[in-house]
């Protein structure tokens, strides 16, 4: 079985994603971490093949928890943010991040497929 891991101090939007994510992809296992120091102690535990990361957390930001978490093994980090900035996006490519997606921009359909790209095993339901 295969783990994500959502990063983000939104409570309401990692509620939402997990949500998302849960339904969609009923095998992965779905984490949640509001801040660097949950996140760190979850990666320990459940090393997730692929992790959703917002830029701005309280403590440590977002691009700093990806360059930690990059130091340690490899998995996917998707910057997911409000701020869709080219600032944001070369600080989170310079972090070491794989992908950088926009929390308004992105859909369903694209995180999904994202997913499916990287864990093809994991079951995911048929696309509408």
């Amino acid at each position: 079985m295969h783990n994500l891991l959502i990063v983000d101090d939104n409570a309401s939007f990692r509620c939402s994603l997990k949500a998302f994510l849960s339904n969609q992809f009923p095998r992965l296992g779905v984490a949640e971490a509001e801040n660097g120091a949950v996140a760190m102690r979850l990666i320990g535990d459940i090393r997730p093949d692929l992790i959703f990361m917002d830029i701005k957390l309280p403590g440590e930001n977002g691009l700093v928890l990806t360059r930690k978490i990059k130091d340690i093994y490899s998995p996917v980090i998707v910057i997911l943010t409000s701020y869709d900035a080219v600032e944001y996006r070369e600080a989170a490519a310079a972090s070491g991040a794989d992908y950088f997606l926009a929390k308004d921009a992105a859909s369903g359909t694209e995180i999904s497929r994202l997913i499916r790209s990287h864990l093809p095993d994991s079951e995911a339901l048929p696309s509408d």
